[in-house]
């Protein structure tokens, strides 16, 4: 458990893997905290140095009052990898957290070498659906909600077949505090990154699940198309949060995207070394 202060702002980190290997860098969802990713970096092992953190108004790091704004949340990362001496690193967002990832990409260009784009769009929803989100939320708390959020979230096979984690997840959900979440549905609210992402040159993958209810995959692909280097693959399967259903399948992904890209040989021939795959 590991916490630095951003400017005004606490925010709490992990930073682990071998010290030679690549960074990879991961921005969670609304509602969550970096809890969602752990799986996903079990598979991925030691291939990576890996960077969670919890954003502002989420887990344990500081709840500053509403509304937020992406740029806020996006110069919260720039001031932690900077904090961490980090650069050239695989930026890998999901939903706002891709919104989040877009924006350091545009901000901070050598913070980000790839991006790994997750469920997640240029602009995501309507205003109108924002505000009537955070009205409820506001009126009568996020349990109000929490149903319909886990319906995009997870497919129904994942609903039937996993209750206990469901439940578990719904935990999370209810454990965000309000002024996180409503300052965050503002920022998702009046962010629209078309521009910035059409002046994106970076390599990018979007990942979208074939049963997501709040970014759906023709919205995914939509960015992937705004791309200027952008390329879409479809999970079939998961909702919202593919790092949760599928993590295996969002983990082949990811590293045929960096094969593809040549991403590997590069960062070793970098360090005068073999991947640890090439060895033997």
């Amino acid at each position: 458990m590991s916490f630095a202060r951003v400017g005004e702002t606490l925010i709490h980190y992990e930073f682990e893997g071998p010290a030679v290997a690549p960074v990879i860098v991961f921005s969670n969802s609304l509602g969550t905290d970096f809890r969602i990713w752990d799986r996903l970096i079990e598979i991925l092992g030691d291939d990576f140095r890996t960077v969670r953190y919890d954003k502002r108004g989420h887990g344990l790091s500081d709840v500053q009052p509403a509304p937020y704004t992406i740029e806020d949340h996006a110069g919260d990362l720039i001031g932690l990898l900077d904090h961490l001496e980090i650069t050239d690193a695989i930026v890998c967002g999901l939903s706002v957290g891709g919104m989040i990832a877009q924006k350091v990409a545009r901000l901070r260009p050598d913070l980000a070498r790839a991006l790994i784009l997750c469920d997640t769009a240029h602009k995501i929803g309507p205003a109108k659906m924002w505000d009537e989100r955070m009205a409820i939320v506001e009126k009568e708390g996020l349990g109000a909600i929490a149903e319909a959020v886990l319906g995009r979230w997870f497919s129904a096979a994942f609903r039937t077949s996993q209750p206990e984690d469901l439940a578990g997840w719904r935990n999370l959900l209810l454990s965000t505090p309000m002024q996180g979440y409503l300052g965050t549905c503002a920022a998702i609210r009046d962010a629209d990154l078309t521009k910035d992402a059409e002046a994106i040159e970076l390599p990018a993958l979007c990942v979208c699940g074939s049963e997501d209810g709040s970014t759906p995959p023709d919205l995914v692909r939509s960015l992937s198309e705004i791309l200027p280097n952008g390329r879409f693959h479809l999970i079939e399967g998961p909702g919202h949060l593919p790092c949760i259903e599928t993590p295996d399948e969002l983990a082949e992904a990811v590293t045929a995207f960096l094969w593809d890209i040549g991403f590997w040989d590069v960062d070793f021939a970098e360090r005068g070394q073999r991947a640890p795959w090439q060895v033997g």
